[in-house]
């Protein structure tokens, strides 16, 4: 696999629709939630998204995309939103590259970069971890489920 990580936008949406609900579907099945935003989230929703400038990469190998994140800015805090991996590359290293690209292309006054897991999803906490984000706090979901803030401080 040849792997490059690149900018995408709302001409990706349909691709970035197909890998996110590939990719959300072990999630939904874990907590029994198949009405989880990511799920349920439109095409005119993240074309909507990819177009509001704020960054949004793509993994692609050659023409396909397999992988994608994107992000929302509030003040000096960014989120990373959505960070989805086609499931038949899982675990080869796509999501990492993709969270170190999000992470290091924020806007030049965000000092915090932040995202949220669920609780009880152990592997994506253990790989938030291991890239360098902190645990800060708890909270319920839109649709119930117990999630976890993790931080990092930019740079």
């Amino acid at each position: 696999m040849n792997v490059h990580i690149g900018p995408i936008t709302p001409e990706h949406a349909g691709e970035v629709l197909t890998i996110q609900r590939a990719a959300y579907l072990a999630e939904a099945r874990r907590y029994g939630a198949w009405d989880l935003p990511p799920l349920v989230e439109t095409l005119q929703e993240i074309k909507n998204h990819l177009g509001d400038g704020t960054p949004a990469f793509g993994a692609f190998d050659g023409a396909r995309l397999i992988g994608s994140v994107r992000s929302r800015v509030d003040g000096d805090r960014m989120e990373v939103a959505r960070l989805a991996v086609a499931p038949d590359v899982q675990g080869g290293g796509v999501g990492r590259r993709l969270l170190e690209a999000i992470s290091t292309r924020a806007p030049r006054h965000v000092r915090v970069v932040w995202l949220f897991t669920g609780a009880e999803s152990d592997e994506n906490l253990r790989f938030y971890e291991s890239a360098g984000f902190v645990r800060t706090s708890e909270h319920l979901d839109a649709v119930g489920i117990r999630c976890v803030t993790l931080e990092q401080k930019v740079i």
